[in-house]
């Protein structure tokens, strides 16, 4: 029966199927004479009144509201046509027919068992289809089970379950639909439950969108995170697979790769390509291999003009022969789909991207080649920033190869080798030996902050100034100090540049290692400016730290000293030397090298190389020496009196020297020369206590020291002088010759080289 203040029921032809006492005293009609007829004809003439218009019936003469509503009855829909609450009972009924015709949700009724009762007419015009079959079944979801699952319990806990977006398949359609679903329950009047009230709307376009905008943020958010142009096409193929394509490859002009610029389109033919990425089942040219793109295809084409494109791959498609290997990577992957973008920037073409989708998935729409535009435009930035990279870095790796030492001098002191593990982009770490007077061998071990060609610009100056202070035979404190003021110029110079430059902001960081061997003293003398402390093996095995006081780092603003400290190396014993704590970071320097006592530099220096694998991510430079004792008669010591006849006696005891080294009489006659004007120089302008030492090495190195700090310099004496011409003649006939000062007066020095023997 209809509700309390019904009047009847109304089938969905429109017939009345049930009328009720109060239905029979409005309109004078009996339930015989009203059930089975049409309700307008009822409502209209009102038992014979005269009509009243839609949405309202006559009683006796009098208009009276009507207010119709659905109601579910088992599994049928009728309407309850009852007596109206006022104004708005009218609207009631233009709402709901409203949303069922003009709404772009399709409106379900359900029944208990999920059954479709009723349906609005929906856009493929298929409702009348859809009724009796169960909802999720109908529409073809996806996920059928869980949707029975979310309406079963919108049926037992009346809480709606609202935008629920779901995939459903299309009947003989390539493409799929998305489908907003809200579940409402339906009850009567008493609250019993009749079913469900299912609200669909077709969010295809939304989802779609949606869609390309996640794969665009995943392209945006994964590539470029690496200056490596591989890298980079890698990101890419990761990012579009599967969300976007099945299989995708990358093909990079190959001087791209490299950091050349990249060639203005129509790219040539001829120009070879290299395969960077590829994500997929099947591939035509594996990962690395080098190609030519054949002409009559979408990828010449695309190379031509710059412009994506949506390709057909269909069998008899005419591009297909021309490019036999990818034709049958085509068919065996099954790929139905093409879209082939360039990567292009500024005219200018870095390669092809090509986008397959295949099996099952959906065809590629006109709205797709939009989206493959803009994910290339954004991975050619990514890689012109990382081509750049490679340029600078290549240029900059070069530039450190030319200013490393390319002959490492060969000493007499010192055996030695050097390990390096190159970081990413290069660094500023450097290393030199440099043979000094006397047997004595200089070991420099620098680092710059920072890479690139800025970092390799301030290395190269630094050393620079390394060998030219060294020549100037400064103690090791001294030379660093020297050096550090130099770099404290280059950082003024760098912060004084145009904020606008990129080195305005980078402040200069260096550290230097300077160890100086004595071969005839067996000493070592070390002073380091914010390196690690190095590691000493002595010839027993054992290995322990050199413990340096460590000075401030090169450039640094509190001119702090560096203090030095001075060591005894005994025969055999190995220095390391190392920009990085390698034994405290790893904890295998110390044994190795001691295990290493007994080989050769070179072998210790690759187990250190493999004990370091993957373990590249900073730049890592270790100088290894192994340090010999002079040859004690090789050397000459001579105690000289203060007195005029220092030089005689100096000149008698070179002759006797020489002649047991078999020196040639000519060399000898020079030496004499220049050991008399030394040690005359001594006598006349120095305190005692006077020494001179004779040391042969691949040199015949002359010295004279004395207790005085005055420095010597050279003149050119006029033609009536009669002195002042002593270092003059020294300068004439040595190769070189300088002072050495420390802390109880000066040594000056004569080298000369020595003709090779009969």
């Amino acid at each position: 029966m209809a509700s309390d203040g019904a009047f009847m029921l109304v089938a969905d032809d429109g017939r009345v199927i049930e009328w009720s006492a109060s239905a029979q005293e409005t309109f004078g009609l009996s339930p015989q004479e009203a059930v089975g007829r049409r309700v307008g004809e009822l409502v209209r003439d009102g038992g014979g009144g005269a009509g009243a218009g839609a949405g309202a019936g006559v009683h006796r003469g009098a208009s009276v509201s009507l207010a119709v509503r659905p109601v579910l009855t088992g599994s049928a829909l009728v309407w309850e046509v009852g007596t109206g609450g006022g104004a708005d009972d009218g609207w009631t009924s233009a709402v709901l027919r409203t949303l069922s015709t003009c709404s772009p949700m399709i409106f379900h009724v359900l029944d208990r068992e999920l059954r479709i009762v009723q349906v609005s007419c929906d856009s493929d015009g298929g409702s009348a289809s859809l009724l009796g079959e169960v909802f999720p079944d109908a529409y073809g979801l996806t996920t059928p089970a869980e949707e029975e699952k979310a309406a079963r319990g919108v049926l037992a806990t009346g809480e709606p379950a609202l935008d629920r977006v779901v995939r459903a398949r299309v009947p003989g359609g390539s493409r799929s639909k998305h489908y907003s679903l809200s579940y409402i329950r339906l009850e009567d009047a008493d609250g019993d439950v009749l079913g469900l009230v299912v609200l669909a709307l077709d969010v295809t376009d939304r989802m779609r969108a949606l869609q390309r905008l996640e794969v665009l943020e995943a392209v945006r958010g994964s590539v470029g995170e690496h200056l490596d142009v591989i890298a980079v096409c890698r990101a890419l193929t990761d990012a579009v697979v599967p969300g976007f394509c099945g299989i995708a490859t990358v093909d990079v002009i190959e001087d791209v790769v490299r950091g050349e610029d990249p060639p203005l389109a129509p790219v040539p033919l001829d120009v070879p390509l290299l395969r960077t990425a590829f994500r997929g089942p099947v591939a035509a040219h594996p990962v690395g291999e080098v190609s030519r793109v054949p002409d009559g295809t979408p990828f010449s084409r695309v190379l031509a003009d710059l412009r994506p494109r949506l390709v057909p791959v269909e069998r008899d498609s005419l591009w297909l022969p021309a490019d036999p290997a990818r034709a049958a990577a085509i068919e065996q992957s099954a790929a139905h789909s093409l879209i082939v973008a360039p990567l292009a920037l500024r005219g200018r073409a870095m390669g092809v991207v090509s986008f397959y989708r295949h099996g099952t998935e959906e065809h590629f729409e006109e709205e797709d080649i939009a989206l493959a535009a803009d994910v290339c435009a954004h991975v050619a930035v990514c890689i012109d920033n990382a081509r750049r990279f490679t340029r600078e870095r290549t240029i900059a790796v070069a530039m450190k190869r030319r200013l490393l030492p390319q002959r490492p001098a060969v000493t007499s002191a010192v055996d030695f080798t050097h390990l390096h593990l190159p970081g990413p982009g290069g660094g500023g770490a450097w290393f030199d030996v440099i043979e000094l007077a006397g047997a004595r061998t200089a070991l420099v071990l620098g680092d710059v902050a920072g890479r690139g060609i800025a970092t390799t610009t301030t290395m190269g100056q630094l050393r620079t100034v390394i060998h030219s202070l060294a020549a100037l035979d400064l103690e090791p404190d001294e030379l660093m100090a020297r050096l550090s003021d130099t770099a404290a110029r280059l950082a003024a110079e760098r912060a004084a540049l145009p904020a606008g430059d990129s080195l305005h902001d980078q402040p200069l960081t260096a550290g230097c290692l300077i160890a100086v061997y004595d071969a005839v003293e067996q000493r070592c003398t070390i002073v380091r400016a914010g390196l690690s402390d190095p590691y000493v093996v002595h010839p027993d095995g054992r290995a322990a730290l050199v413990p340096v006081p460590e000075g401030p780092v090169l450039a640094g603003s509190d001119h702090a000293p560096f203090p030095a400290a001075t060591v005894e190396l005994p025969e055999g014993s190995i220095l390391a030397l190392g920009n990085e704590d390698l034994p405290a970071s790893t904890g295998l320097l110390c044994p190795l090298l001691a295990e290493g006592v007994d080989q050769s530099l070179e072998d210790v220096c690759d187990t250190i190389a493999y004990a370091l694998r993957d373990r590249h991510e900073t730049e890592k430079l270790l100088l290894l020496a192994r340090v010999r004792a002079f040859p004690a008669d090789r050397v000459l010591v001579l105690p000289l009196p203060a007195e005029e006849q220092a030089a005689p006696l100096a000149r008698a005891a070179t002759r006797r020297q020489l002649e047991a080294w078999n020196i040639g009489e000519e060399d000898a006659f020079t030496a004499e020369i220049i050991v008399s004007e030394l040690v005359g120089n001594a006598v006349r302008y120095g305190g005692p206590p006077l020494g001179l030492r004779l040391v042969l090495d691949h040199h015949l190195t002359c010295e004279v020291s004395d207790a005085a700090q005055c420095a010597p310099h050279l003149k050119h004496a006029r033609t009536v002088d009669e002195d002042g011409r002593g270092l003059f003649i020294i300068a004439s006939l040595a190769d070189s010759w300088g002072t050495r000062y420390c802390g109880n007066g000066k040594t000056v020095w004569a080298q000369q080289s020595m003709s090779p023997a009969p």
